[in-house]
């Protein structure tokens, strides 16, 4: 498998950046068409994408390397080699929601509103950015057989590809990928036709969906960071989990027809 689309020695485009930057303006593309239906202003919205991405990168490469100390701290220049792989999704997660926290703060923005306008685009995203970790042929799970592959219905390619050193491997890039885009759907479908859906509640279902997959893909992994014997990814899950179920619960409090997704804010008239 070869991890790079073009590779002319010194100067190389890997695939794993290729899904990356392809997530990033689906996703971009999304919350800007959001955006405009509540008439948010759009270089507000252009400077939150391009500083949360930044955000979001830093803090996957950072949450993946503090939990790989022993070896970059011996390779100190590895560090900043995130388009090799090492990302960890929950550090961006994290990195951004600060990031978004401060910014709608700084402008007096409801911050359940761009939440809600981010997280469709964000599943997908992810989603697409999956296909990263299969050519860079990591984020795969325990040993199976090519016959239990073969079973799955899935592309010869992809089967080809999980036959790593004599091995071949769980495509937990793909269950989660597929997780992911489903989740995507779930949300769309929620966010057009339910019509007493509140502000911050699509929010709360993003996280209860991706944790809920996340947790049971996670323990077929083999590659998963660890706190102790526990693997971090499944006890983040839980927590952000319960934080998506109470989320969803609180802003179900009071009338049907209060602070409902589709009322329009007064967020047309920021100033920088």
């Amino acid at each position: 498998m070869n991890p790079y689309l073009v590779d002319f020695g010194v100067f190389q485009i890997s695939w794993y950046s290729i899904f990356i930057l392809f997530g990033l303006f689906i996703g971009g593309t999304l919350l800007l068409k959001e955006g405009k239906k509540f008439k948010i202003d759009e270089e507000f919205l252009s400077n939150l994408i391009f500083w949360t991405v930044i955000f979001a990168i830093i803090g996957s490469r950072l949450y993946f390397v503090a939990f790989h100390w022993d070896y970059y701290s011996l390779n100190l220049l590895d560090i900043v080699k995130f388009w090799e792989g090492g990302l960890a999704i929950h550090g961006a997660i994290i990195f951004g929601f600060i990031f978004i926290l401060l910014y709608t703060a700084k402008y007096k923005v409801k911050l359940s509103r761009i939440l809600d306008i981010t997280v469709p685009g964000l599943i997908v995203g992810q989603a697409l950015g999956r296909w990263g970790n299969f050519f860079n042929q990591e984020a795969f799970g325990s040993e199976v057989s090519r016959a239990f592959l073969e079973k799955l219905f899935i592309p010869k390619f992809i089967i080809d590809g999980m036959y790593i050193n004599g091995t071949y491997y769980h495509p937990t890039f793909l269950y989660e990928s597929l997780w992911c885009l489903i989740g995507f759907v779930v949300l769309m479908v929620i966010r057009k036709f339910y019509k007493y859906l509140k502000s911050g509640q699509l929010t709360g279902i993003y996280l209860m969906w991706y944790s809920f997959g996340r947790f049971f893909i996670e323990a077929l992994r083999t590659d998963s960071l660890m706190l102790g014997n526990y693997k971090v990814a499944q006890i983040v899950s839980i927590i952000l989990f319960v934080i998506g179920l109470i989320l969803v619960a609180v802003k179900s409090q009071g009338s049907r027809f209060e602070n409902l997704y589709k009322e329009e804010d007064q967020t047309d008239v920021i100033k920088f």
